[in-house]
């Protein structure tokens, strides 16, 4: 069974809140999950506390028995230090180009 880790939506129109869920990658986005590790809500500041909240021990399992998160999910983790690679540029056109080379430059500053 192919497990991932990824976003489900909740909350009532204009109004999202969104559970980070372990799921099968072929059950529905808001349907069947495995286990609730998180959850993600949008409407409130970036610096809120409540905004991300992620069940680290969990999510560390999930990854160690080959679960793969979704490109916003990696995003999560990658900020919170719980993935080491870096989220994956979407596209392949001149801008993701663009955005690897300043990363690439960064990096080599540091």
């Amino acid at each position: 069974m192919a497990v991932r880790i990824r976003l489900a939506r909740g909350g009532a129109k204009k109004r999202p809140f969104y559970r980070i869920v372990a799921a099968d990658a072929r059950a529905r986005r808001d349907g069947r999950f495995l286990e609730r590790l998180g959850s993600y809500a949008p409407l409130l500041p970036d610096d809120h506390p409540q905004r991300i909240v992620l069940n680290e021990e969990r999510i560390r399992y999930w990854l160690s028995q080959g679960a793969q998160p979704s490109d916003r999910v990696h995003r999560f983790l990658f900020k919170a230090g719980i993935v080491s690679e870096p989220p994956r540029l979407k596209g392949t056109g001149k801008k993701a180009e663009e955005l690897a080379k300043k990363r690439a430059e960064a990096e080599a500053k540091a």
